[in-house]
Formats: structure tokens, C-alpha cells, sequence
């Protein structure tokens, strides 16, 4: 089957509409106030005007999909690639080399450089480093003194990836940097992308030198990595070694720039996202006891009394449901964009060439119309007799077709480990100046996440 066979046609003579203009622009700024007021309310509500909603960020026309089968055949068609505000905001952090933001024969290359990292038999490799990192996380823990959520899950998530992907000791002190520069970068780009005002973000006002030295730091550190492994001649069996040894369509080594931003690809958006959902399962975990304690019993079941261990996961079918129905209600990858390549139909809509196309998952995986009971957390919606009734594409949280994320396996394998790990052990309460209230940014997040443990 050829590319070319899998477009759906648009015939010249088809008159097909523009779809309907979401109400509540503000002039100058659009929906792009919204955006930053009330983002996922905004978005959560756009079904109700339409499949399709056309939207406007400042002067720029931006379109919404809200069904999820319209979101599935806007990944899955080729006549839509990466673009929109989100990638040229991530740009800025990601560079335009990496395989996040890369398109056509690149991206292709790349994923064939990265793909063996996350194979099967090497993701079992990484279990006794995932098992280590999961139970010195559980370690840190102590009886009755709080824990800082915002920094333990960036600490566990940025050391696995790193010790696992580019087989380096890496450090808790540039785990604190990453996790400090991040959180700063990435909510300077959240307001980039919605509210596009260009040379205004150069003026030297606090937070914009804030978010300049943030990002610079994260380079520096980035940098770091790449010129240790080169001073130490080793060449470890892992993805920076793959990295330093790949080369382009042409047989040449690929350049400093795209070993660079490759190593921001493997390390930001993978600590990012991940770091995120354990504090979303530490919060659900506090929430909802209960299933804190259905948890723990399921581990005792299987592994008794010896510690939780990699080999346990694909058993532990509750803790796994858990995982996905916390991605579900807290997915942190909530907004997502692509761009038009050609003119095209989208929903019996016209969608013109070059145009942006942007879609929520967050909105997507908490619809009514797809989700019985939608706001209650529910971990049992996932057993077999249930999920087959959730409609299809409603629950993509490693995205699909060509963009689906190459660490999908890996990055379930250390959310259920952790999960298991310090449910087994401790029981939590939030504490005083908590606030588990979203923080929107590029991500989702609890905004400040402050939990006391306390021993099973």
C-alpha cells in the first residue's frame, strides 16, 4: 500500500464548509486569553460547537478536533505532520533536529536510530536500574516528614532515563537542575505558544531573563553528558553511543547539533512527562486509599515477601490499570498539534493547506460521551469486559501510527514498578500548604504536590 492510497481524496466539484468559529475571542489576543485563563475548561467544552472548531490565536486561524475518531485519523493520515504552535514552541527548547520535532525522511532515520533502545529484550536489561531507582525512591521516604513531589518525581524519572538510556551516573545535583530548568522553560513556552506576541518575549523583563537563563542551563547540562562520554572512550551498548556513532542519509556522521538535540529529545520530554504522572499517582494514590491498598495487596500477592521487582509488572494487572486510568484523568501530554500539508477534508470540513490543527487529550479522555461516570476515578473501567465498550482512539496516551512514542513499553515498565514500590510500603496524607490543583503548562501537573508517608 503506497501513501498516496491512504489519503482520502477531496473532489474538486465537493463544496465543503469552514466549520463553525468558537465563541469568546478577545480582540487582538482571540482564544488565546482563554488559553492561558482557563485552558482545559476551554477546551473540554469545544464539543459541544462541533466536531471541528475553528479558533483564533491572535491574527492566526488555528482549527480544533474534539471526537476521538477524528483525532485517530488526524495521526494516522500522512497529509498531517508535526507543526503548530506546539512544535515551533518546543523548538526553542527541543532544537529543530530531535526526533520529537523532526518530519518526513529525518524523523524516519532518527526513530530507526532510537527504535533498538526500547526493544523488548533491552527494556528487561534496564529492570534491575528501574527496580534500584523505584526502591531508593520508596527509601527516601521517611515516617512522618513530607515529601516534595515536584522534586522526587523528577529526581526517580530524569535518573532512569539517564541511567538507562545514556548509561551514566547522573548525579542528584543535575537531576535538581534539570528538574528547576524545566519547570521554568516549560511554562515560558506554554505562554509562547498561546499567546504568540514574537519580540515582546525578548524584552529584558524578569521573567523573560528567568526563562533565558533556564533554558541555557538546560544546554549546559546537556552538553555536559555528551562531552563525558566522549572524554571517556566508552562506548556502552546505549542510546548516546548510537547517538555519537549514527550517521545521516548520506553515510556521514550526523552533526553536533542533532547529537545535541537528540539528547534534550531523549532526556526533557521523557523526565517531563513522566515525572508528572508520578506525581498524579502519588496524588491518586493519597486520594483514593483504597486503591492504594488493593495495590498493595495485589504486589503481596505476587511477589510475597520479597521486594516488587521488574519481572512482577506484566502480573500486577490492577496496579497497571491504576496507571493508565491516572493517565486518563491526568494525561500529561493534554495538548497536541499538527499541521496540514496539503488541502484536505477533516469531518466533511475543508481544512487549507498550511493549516494548524489542534486537539486535547485531556478533553478527549474525560468526554461524557465516551466515558461513563468520567470524572470518577475508576481503575476497573480497563478490565477486558469493560474497555471494549470505550470508544476507539479515546485512550491514546503513547499517541499512534508514526508518532507514537518509541518508549511507550519502557515508560509503563517504570510507572507500574514505581507504583507497586512505595504502594507496598507507605500510605500518604497531604499535608498543610499542599495544593494538588493543576498547574498548566506544556504539561499537567499537581502544582505543589507536599505528601507525609507513613509505613503499612
Amino acid at each position: 500500500m503506497t501513501v498516496e492510497s491512504v489519503r482520502p481524496e477531496v473532489p474538486e466539484t465537493l463544496e465543503l464548509s469552514t466549520p463553525p468559529l468558537a465563541g469568546g475571542g478577545v480582540p487582538g489576543l482571540g482564544h488565546g486569553w482563554k488559553l492561558v485563563r482557563d485552558p482545559l475548561g476551554f477546551l473540554a467544552q469545544l464539543r459541544d460547537h462541533g466536531d471541528v472548531v475553528r479558533l483564533k490565536l491572535g491574527p492566526k486561524t488555528v482549527y480544533a478536533v474534539t471526537t476521538p475518531a477524528l483525532t485517530g485519523a488526524l495521526a494516522l493520515n500522512p497529509d498531517y505532520e508535526i507543526g503548530g504552535p506546539l512544535w515551533e514552541s518546543l523548538e526553542g527548547l527541543l532544537g529543530k533536529k530531535g526526533v520529537a520535532t523532526a518530519n518526513g525522511s529525518q524523523h524516519r532515520r532518527q526513530r530507526r536510530t532510537i527504535q533498538p533502545a526500547f526493544r523488548a529484550d533491552i527494556i528487561h536489561e534496564y529492570g534491575p536500574i528501574m527496580e534500584e531507582e523505584a526502591r531508593a525512591f520508596a527509601a527516601r521516604m521517611v515516617p512522618g516528614e513530607t515529601i516534595d513531589c515536584t522534586s522526587e518525581s523528577f529526581r526517580v524519572a530524569v535518573r532512569i532515563a539517564a541511567r538507562c538510556l545514556l548509561r551514566g551516573e547522573f548525579m542528584d545535583e543535575r537531576a535538581e537542575r534539570l528538574s528547576i530548568a524545566l519547570g521554568t522553560v516549560f511554562r515560558g513556552m506554554y505562554r509562547r505558544m498561546v499567546i504568540p506576541a514574537g519580540p515582546l518575549y525578548r524584552l529584558p523583563l524578569p521573567s523573560h531573563r528567568q526563562f533565558d537563563r533556564a533554558l541555557a542551563d538546560l544546554h549546559d547540562l546537556v552538553d555536559e553528558i555528551i562531552d563525558e562520554r566522549r572524554a571517556s572512550g566508552q562506548k556502552p551498548d546505549d542510546l548516546l553511543t548510537a547517538l555519537l556513532e549514527a550517521k545521516d542519509d548520506n553515510g556521514d556522521p550526523i552533526d553536533e547539533q542533532e547529537i545535541h538535540d537528540q539528547v534534550v529529545a531523549i532526556l526533557t520530554p521523557g523526565g517531563e512527562t513522566i515525572a508528572s504522572t508520578i506525581m498524579w499517582l502519588l496524588q491518586a494514590l493519597t486520594e483514593h486509599p483504597e486503591q492504594a491498598d488493593k495495590v498493595s495487596k495485589e504486589v503481596e500477592s505476587v511477589a510475597g515477601d520479597r521486594p516488587v521487582g521488574f519481572d512482577d509488572v506484566r502480573k500486577l494487572s490492577h496496579t497497571n490499570n491504576v496507571v493508565v486510568e491516572t493517565m486518563r484523568m491526568h494525561p500529561a501530554v493534554w495538548i497536541l498539534t499538527r499541521r496540514a500539508v496539503t488541502e484536505t477534508e477533516l469531518g466533511g470540513y475543508r481544512i487549507p493547506a498550511g493549516a494548524d490543527i489542534v486537539y486535547s487529550p485531556y478533553a478527549i479522555q474525560r468526554d461524557p460521551r465516551s466515558y461513563q461516570k468520567h470524572q470518577d476515578f475508576d481503575p476497573d473501567r480497563w478490565l477486558p469486559e469493560r474497555s471494549k465498550d470505550i470508544p476507539k482512539y479515546a485512550m491514546r496516551p503513547f499517541s499512534l501510527g508514526n508518532r507514537k512514542c518509541p518508549s511507550d513499553h519502557f515508560s509503563m515498565a517504570q510507572l507500574s514498578l514505581i507504583t507497586a514500590t512505595v504502594a507496598s510500603r507507605w500510605r500518604f496524607e497531604q499535608v498543610s500548604g499542599s495544593k494538588d490543583a493543576t498547574h498548566v503548562g506544556i504539561t499537567l501537573r499537581p502544582h505543589k504536590l507536599v505528601l507525609k508517608a507513613q509505613p503499612r
